[in-house]
């Protein structure tokens, strides 16, 4: 019995000291970019526009669609004239536009109203300038929900697509 608590206790002290490299997870782009989100004066985040924080949180990385439908508002298209711009000026990003649904309707309806979402961006977004070799698409239907519930305040918050920016290259 002896030998199971030291092969036990030899364990866990294994597992724990694999934990001991906090930035062993880190996004590989995080090193891989140095440089890229800092501006003129050296500013990073959101404060720096040509960051990508700045990107989704300033510009703004979502647009709203109503239900069942892949037609932007003119809110959306306000929203993607300033990521049109912001892609424009920093040709150093990619985007990766998410489609999302809310959770009615089958998987499979949702997935093509998601496609249909985030196809509809992409082709703003190529009508505005945007080369489409830095557009990628993808969709997740109803299955990233960003709200969850069963009413049309969270019904109307996962009808949307996301602007995910990512550094061109990395992710390719």
């Amino acid at each position: 019995m002896k030998i199971w608590t030291k092969l036990a206790f030899t364990g866990a002290l294994v597992a724990m000291s694999a934990c001991t490299n906090p930035d062993r997870f880190s996004n590989p782009s995080d090193d891989d970019v140095a440089g890229l989100g800092q501006g003129v004066t050296g500013q990073t985040g959101v404060s720096d526009p040509t960051s990508p924080q700045y990107f989704s949180q300033t510009i703004g990385d979502k647009v709203l669609f109503v239900v069942d439908s892949a037609s932007l508002t003119a809110a959306g298209q306000q929203t993607l004239d300033g990521q049109a711009q912001w892609l424009q000026t920093n040709v150093n990003y990619r985007a990766i536009i998410e489609g999302h649904a809310d959770e009615q309707g089958t998987r499979e309806y949702n997935l093509a109203l998601g496609a249909r979402r985030a196809n509809a961006v992409r082709e703003y977004l190529v009508s505005k300038g945007i080369d489409t070799g830095r557009l990628q698409t993808i969709s997740y239907g109803k299955e990233r929900p960003s709200a969850v519930c069963a009413a049309e305040s969270c019904y109307s918050q996962n009808r949307r697509s996301v602007t995910v920016i990512s550094v061109a290259g990395l992710n390719s």
